[in-house]
């Protein structure tokens, strides 16, 4: 790629050169035209239909991927080369980030004010808190779930009864949701309150073990196998949260 030059008012004209084939579109072409066009610009955009012309693009300038887009006539690469030339900050899909976890409570916080309201016609009650951790277990279940065993490859780095008894990090999934279900239910809280119990108990001491102790930098796999969410507070949290609530509601269930 060029050397990246600062863009002036007197660059106002772009090209792009990206896939529009009648099975496939590029979305990072889309994605770059937007971006050119939000920035002002006069995109000439060159359409490329097939696979032929595609290949053809590129041993002409020596590039392996499309789009490329260029301004002025210089080169200024693909989507993130673009984002870069307008100082705009790129993704590291490597990086460590805490982001999955945050949507979900706060997706699991919003869905438990609108439950509360649904049901008794006031977003705040005692009962809402009950329904947040319930729903975030659900959430974090259906995270797991959607590929059991990248989630059991992560789970067996750091938990401690999973790797005594391997067959344990697939069934901890199941185990959650069905635990988030029943409590988000008020139903069978004797189901509900040991499994929760147990599993909250067992994932907090592993995950204190394992970063607080052995002093391991590990990835969560709280939000599915593969994330990018470190082993730290917000894994001791989400274990904490379980056992919270299964003492809770086991507290108003059988005393």
């Amino acid at each position: 790629m060029s050397a990246a030059i600062s863009p002036t008012a007197s660059h106002r004209r772009a090209a792009i050169h990206r896939m529009v084939m009648a099975k496939h579109t590029c979305p990072y072409g889309l994605k770059a035209l937007d971006l050119l066009k939000r920035q002002g610009f006069e995109v000439e955009d060159h359409p490329l239909r097939t696979r032929e012309e595609t290949d053809a693009f590129k041993a002409e300038h020596g590039v392996k991927t499309t789009p490329q887009i260029f301004i002025d006539g210089e080169r200024i690469g693909g989507y993130d080369d673009t984002r870069r030339y307008f100082g705009k900050p790129v993704a590291d899909p490597k990086a460590t980030t805490y982001k999955p976890v945050i949507a979900i409570f706060a997706m699991s916080a919003l869905m438990a004010l609108a439950i509360s309201y649904a049901a008794l016609g006031t977003p705040f009650t005692a009962r809402t808190v009950e329904w947040f951790i319930a729903v975030a277990m659900c959430l974090l279940a259906v995270q797991k779930l959607q590929n059991v065993e990248t989630f059991a490859t992560m789970f067996l780095n750091y938990d401690l009864l999973a790797k005594r008894w391997v067959p344990y990090s697939y069934i901890y999934p199941f185990a959650e949701g069905l635990a988030g279900v029943l409590m988000l239910a008020g139903a069978l809280t004797f189901v509900s309150v040991p499994v929760a119990l147990f599993i909250g108990t067992v994932g907090a001491v592993s995950v204190f073990k394992a970063v607080y102790i052995d002093r391991r930098e590990l990835k969560c796999a709280c939000v599915g196998g593969s994330s990018n969410v470190p082993l730290g507070p917000v894994s001791l949290t989400e274990n904490v949260m379980m056992v919270a609530m299964a003492l809770w509601m086991g507290a108003h269930a059988f005393l």
